[in-house]
């Protein structure tokens, strides 16, 4: 491990960021969570080839577990900790019911990938810049359950669905995107990369600069808004402003939605109890 973290620094170094002053290398959760402001999780088993979530469940779970004692122990209590390993949300969960003096809003899980995912095709679809998109959202678990919901969304301030058709959404978006990480493994033979990357860092980089739309963001439930249940890690289209973020909230919602909605709500539930025994 230590040799593979050197090789990391080694191309790190070899970027030549401006932004970037010192690195620093260690295999110590807590030395290395020492004082942090920002955490990306991103030390999980990938998926690979005829793997199942609940395979990743199992060899993932113990690793958030301790992740989240060491968050705890050494962390700065504002520190903004976003899971990227998947499955992120239920892994999410996990490190935060066991740092357990830390508060539930330092924790978010990555559907940014999915929301980015969306803004591409459907840019490609309607022949427009992703920067003339807004209002799209991403509802529930970052996996194939996750509902990209456009009725809310304007393209060039032109209602999004009136341009693409329900049967387009329905049978070729929502498919696409919730299917698009198996479509990349089996392309090349290994999860998302690059693309993964990229999209955690809008999330932080969101997260703390704030956001001027809305941006899809897995954060804890409360069991008071959407009807979601308490005590999940559930993707809700949110704002940004001054490094917090609010759910929207308020939203019609339509039978579809809602359907589309009580199905990845129901995963998460699903993954939650499967893993009961990581969260005391």
């Amino acid at each position: 491990m230590e040799a593979k973290l050197k090789g990391v620094k080694m191309e790190l170094d070899d970027c030549a960021f401006p932004l970037l002053h010192k690195i620093n290398t260690t295999s110590n959760l807590s030395l290395g969570f020492k004082d942090c402001d920002a955490v990306f999780l991103v030390g999980s088993k990938p998926r690979g080839p005829g793997m199942e979530r609940a395979d990743l469940l199992k060899q993932n779970g113990a690793i958030f577990v301790e992740q989240g004692k060491a968050l705890a122990d050494s962390a700065k209590r504002s520190v903004k900790v976003l899971v990227v390993g998947n499955p992120a949300n239920t892994n999410c969960l996990i490190a935060m019911k066991n740092a357990k003096s830390l508060d539930s809003s330092c924790f978010n899980a990555m559907t940014r990938l999915d929301h980015n995912r969306a803004l591409s095709q459907l840019a490609e679809k309607t022949g427009s810049a992703t920067t003339m998109i807004q209002k799209l959202a991403i509802w529930g678990n970052h996996s194939s359950s996750m509902y990209a919901d456009l009725h809310n969304c304007t393209v060039d301030g032109k209602p999004a669905l009136s341009l693409v058709g329900q049967e387009w959404y329905e049978n070729t978006f929502i498919p696409t995107i919730a299917k698009r990480g198996a479509a990349i493994i089996s392309a090349r033979g290994a999860s998302s990369a690059a693309s993964a990357a990229n999209s955690a860092i809008d999330h932080m980089r969101d997260w703390f600069l704030g956001a001027n739309d809305w941006v899809s963001m897995s954060v804890p439930t409360d069991g008071q808004v959407y009807g979601i249940p308490k005590d999940l890690i559930y993707s809700f289209p949110c704002t940004v402003t001054n490094g917090q973020y609010k759910i929207i909230t308020g939203l019609e919602l339509n039978d579809f939605s809602k359907a589309k909605m009580k199905l990845t709500t129901d995963e998460l539930v699903s993954e939650r109890n499967d893993i009961e025994y990581l969260l005391k």
